[in-house]
């Protein structure tokens, strides 16, 4: 296995991992609760991996963690987990699979970088896929929860730029900075937490199970192995990455919530995972240097990707 393809499957776990969120959200944790199970998943995951790493931020990666951190994490997190307790999971995975066609935007206006025809069509090609294989026809659609799946989206893919604009930090691995925006992340989301929520309510066996498993495996490990990613793999390739989080929320309720897998539904499965693979032979760029290697900044030209 030569180091880009180790590269592109280890990125690849992430949403994999993340695709367990909504069963384990509706199967395992509080009803009600999307802010106290955001600052749960974050923090003591972030926490965790300074520890880890042993390092804290320098120099102007205090706000652009914090930047970073509210995109990502705390705004991320807590419309997930709105759109996750307000909309059947296949229409809040369907919202979420908008994310290569807002990461495709994003990149032309932050990185003012072209994106192809091709990279369109493969995004419009992946949420037909997803939308194959999640949707129902008893599927509801709540306003709010709608627009929380779009907003986190949105807020995720801008993350995703400004991470690539803004280069890897010094000295700094993809543990430390994960570990400053979950913690970041986290510590914006206490106060929705406690004042929306009331704070921290009894919890049983079940729930701890879940929320242990959300923090450590789920985000923890997930978030490290895609701030690993992000340095390696291209902007719009590396969020259709972001498709499998969808369809391996759709394996996992057919493996163990004994739900239906339709041939329609693996139809779109293939659709969705074919646009996937495809993005993935896009040429990828060098790999990102520290920011105060740059010695000069690069000209402002329109690259393809």
């Amino acid at each position: 296995m030569n180091r880009s393809t180790k590269d592109l499957l280890l990125t690849a776990l992430a949403p994999v991992m993340w695709g367990t969120t909504y069963f384990v959200t509706t199967e395992f944790l509080p009803a009600d609760r999307p802010f106290l199970t955001a600052l749960l998943r974050a923090l003591p995951a972030g926490l965790l991996l300074i520890v880890l790493a042993r390092r804290l931020p320098r120099g102007s990666w205090w706000w652009k963690s914090g930047v970073i951190g509210l995109l990502n994490i705390a705004v991320f997190f807590a419309l997930l987990f709105t759109a996750t307790y307000r909309l059947p999971g296949g229409v809040a995975a369907v919202l979420g699979a908008v994310g290569p066609l807002v990461t495709a935007a994003m990149t032309i206006l932050v990185l003012h970088t072209r994106v192809r025809l091709r990279t369109w069509l493969l995004g419009i090609a992946g949420v037909t896929g997803v939308a194959m294989v999640v949707l129902t026809a008893q599927a509801r659609l709540d306003l709010v929860g709608a627009l929380a799946g779009v907003g986190g989206a949105v807020s995720m893919a801008t993350a995703v730029v400004l991470t690539k604009k803004w280069g890897l930090p010094e000295g700094a691995g993809p543990a430390a900075l994960a570990g400053w925006q979950l913690t970041a992340g986290g510590l914006l989301l206490a106060p929705l937490a406690f004042l929306a929520e009331g704070g921290i309510p009894v919890l049983t066996g079940t729930n701890v199970l879940g929320y242990l498993y959300l923090g450590l495996v789920n985000t923890a490990l997930g978030y490290w192995l895609w701030f690993r990613g992000i340095p390696r793999l291209s902007v719009v390739p590396l969020s259709f990455l972001g498709l499998l989080s969808p369809l391996t929320a759709a394996t996992v309720g057919w493996l163990l919530a004994g739900e239906t897998f339709t041939v329609w539904q693996t139809v779109g499965f293939a659709v969705a995972l074919g646009a996937t693979l495809l993005a993935q032979l896009q040429n990828r760029p060098k790999r990102i240097v520290p920011e105060t290697a740059q010695a000069v900044e690069p000209p402002k030209v329109l690259a393809r990707v």
